[in-house]
């Protein structure tokens, strides 16, 4: 059946982020419908509205959700109504060269459903009957949505859905770049430059993965305050720092890894400038696409030092987000304290508005009664 949903859309680059009543189909073969229980806002959404990530619009914002399955589609044997899910907007066709090296983050054919399903339709429309696009194959700012079935991961149902949701991405990226990218070694010297949603995720990865120290960097005094809380042993602010790779280097004497998270050129340049000999920096965060960096190229042989980059954490999303639903159900991962503030649908537009402030570790739509 045919499912009204209010969902959050932007109608063109640069254009207001407005809530709007949308029509979402039912599910075709090898797809699934599911009624939304939460979504965390990211920044990916807002560069999504700005054109930094060039998703064509008018496009349904959200992709990073959880919910409960409520139609399936022919075809469909691996989920059933009443299954609590997290949606995944990693594409994967699971054929391709790097699907079958057990990197799907990177599968050659992904670019072909990065706003649509995999036939190259969507099930989202205006109330005009307009064709909607859908953010990474997902649209799930939404009460509705209808994804391919390999967009979506079953969970343990009794994960609170909130909480499950930010694994789709904020902690992915985070943990994944410590355990998946970088593969950090217990007893290592770690730093995090940028220690937002994503960057206190890297922070909490770290400790997990038995770092002896973690040095959180950030120009936000409550942030660093708060990236103490998710297990850095020391802060530096980088606005009383005049050279703060220097800085980090000074105080550990160099790190083993370093991990970028905000997505500037100068600031992967300090990354790498504070690393010690062998030393590995992780680029997290997502430039603008004119962005350069510039390092020196002789540490690269001389030091054996490596510069890399992740991309959701180099996930594999069917293995990942329940081994890190599993940490958190432990005690071994925070997800209760990265939510700062929760927002109704209708709240969304001001949701956008308190993340592109910082005011949150990371804000999370709540669908039906606020919590």
């Amino acid at each position: 059946m045919t499912r009204q949903a209010r969902a959050v859309v932007v109608r063109e680059w640069g254009g207001p982020i407005a809530v709007e009543t949308i029509s979402v189909a039912p599910p075709k073969r090898n797809e699934v419908t599911i009624k939304l229980a939460a979504c965390g806002v990211c920044h990916s959404d807002l560069s999504a509205s700005t054109g930094k990530i060039p998703f064509p619009a008018p496009l349904v914002l959200g992709h990073e959700g959880a919910g409960i399955v409520v139609e399936v589609g022919e075809g469909v044997s691996s989920l059933q109504v009443g299954d609590a899910v997290v949606t995944s907007f990693i594409s994967m066709c699971g054929k391709c060269r790097q699907c079958s090296r057990g990197r799907p983050v990177l599968c050659d054919n992904a670019s072909k459903s990065q706003v649509n399903l995999p036939d190259g339709t969507v099930r989202t429309h205006g109330a005009g009957g307009e064709p909607l696009n859908v953010f990474g194959a997902c649209g799930v700012m939404a009460e509705y949505a209808t994804v391919h079935l390999d967009n979506l991961v079953k969970i343990d149902p009794d994960v609170p859905l909130a909480q499950a949701a930010l694994v789709g991405c904020a902690v992915i990226t985070g943990v994944g770049a410590v355990f998946n990218t970088a593969k950090l070694e217990p007893g290592s010297r770690a730093a995090v430059f940028g220690v937002g949603g994503v960057g206190l995720n890297v922070v909490q990865g770290c400790q997990t993965a038995g770092a002896e120290m973690i040095v959180a960097v950030d120009t936000q005094a409550d942030k660093l305050a708060m990236a103490r809380e998710f297990g850095a042993t020391h802060t530096i602010n980088a606005s009383e720092e005049a050279d703060v790779g220097k800085a980090v280097k000074k105080l550990t004497g160099g790190v083993d890894y370093a991990f970028e998270c905000v997505g500037h050129g100068a600031v992967v340049a300090q990354a790498f400038k504070s690393l010690g000999r062998g030393g590995t920096a992780v680029v997290v965060g997502v430039a603008d696409p004119s962005d350069k960096t510039t390092i020196g190229t002789l540490a690269l042989p001389a030091d054996e030092r490596t510069l890399k980059g992740s991309w959701l954490g180099s996930a594999r999303p069917q293995y990942d987000f329940p081994r890190l639903l599993a940490l958190y159900k432990a005690g071994k991962l925070k997800l209760d304290e990265l939510i700062t503030r929760t927002y109704s649908i209708e709240e969304a537009p001001q949701a956008f508005e308190d993340m592109k402030n910082g005011k949150n570790a990371r804000g999370v739509i709540v669908f039906g009664e606020k919590e």
